[in-house]
């Protein structure tokens, strides 16, 4: 049987990675009490205390989660689709398995790329018959990433994104973007763009190495 992807031929979302703005309130707000984590107990992707990958109702949703934790990012090969929070349901139900995905941004030249190699990695596993449905409300926020997938990138050289605050006295204030190499804070922005449009390019004033910073988005 041949499976049926249901996805907008277009994606409508306001702001994106590279909005200053947004990154700006983003940055610079305060550690939020409840980790924003989306998966296998949290369909709609909404606050939830239990990030993905640890606790599943049904052994065989566990079973495709681990098919989708082995789908890496195209652009971070260190995280997987999991680690960055874009899947936000493996369910079955009436008419068989639904697989939800968001994409980061509008505009992302990853999103075609990660969707094929998800379809791939389930069809190799058995669930040919999946359906890949395109969630866009609520958008992706970079709150999305698990603890481990901010660890991957900082052991892989990229800073993680800032965490959120909710005092508006801090919303412009510039955050402290420490160094995943030497953990300085002694650090300057060298460009607001990086090696892809979710990341800046930074520099450490202490070690003098360059990384990238993920966005707060």
């Amino acid at each position: 049987m041949t499976a049926t992807a249901r996805m907008p031929a277009e994606v409508d979302r306001a702001g994106g990675r590279g909005d200053p703005e947004r990154a700006a309130a983003c940055d610079s707000r305060e550690p939020a009490d409840i980790d924003h984590a989306v998966g296998r107990d949290n369909p709609t992707g909404r606050d939830n205390p239990t990030p993905p990958g640890e606790v599943t109702r049904d052994p065989r949703e566990q079973a495709v989660w681990s098919v989708l934790e082995s789908v890496m990012d195209p652009e971070i090969p260190v995280l997987s689709v999991v680690d960055l929070g874009i899947v936000r349901y493996a369910h079955w139900s009436s008419d068989g398995l639904h697989v939800g995905l968001t994409p980061t941004y509008s505009g992302c030249p990853a999103t075609d790329i990660i969707r094929r190699t998800v379809r791939e990695a389930l069809d190799s596993a058995g669930y040919s018959d999946a359906i890949l449905e395109e969630v866009l409300s609520p958008p992706w926020t970079s709150e999305w990433l698990t603890e481990n997938g901010r660890r991957r990138l900082e052991s892989f050289g990229i800073a993680p994104p800032a965490r959120t605050v909710a005092n508006p006295r801090h919303l412009f204030r510039a955050p402290v973007i420490r160094c995943p190499r030497c953990g300085s804070a002694e650090t300057e922005r060298v460009s607001e763009f990086g090696s892809t449009p979710c990341k800046a390019h930074y520099r450490c004033v202490s070690c003098l190495e360059p990384f990238d910073y993920f966005k707060c988005i």
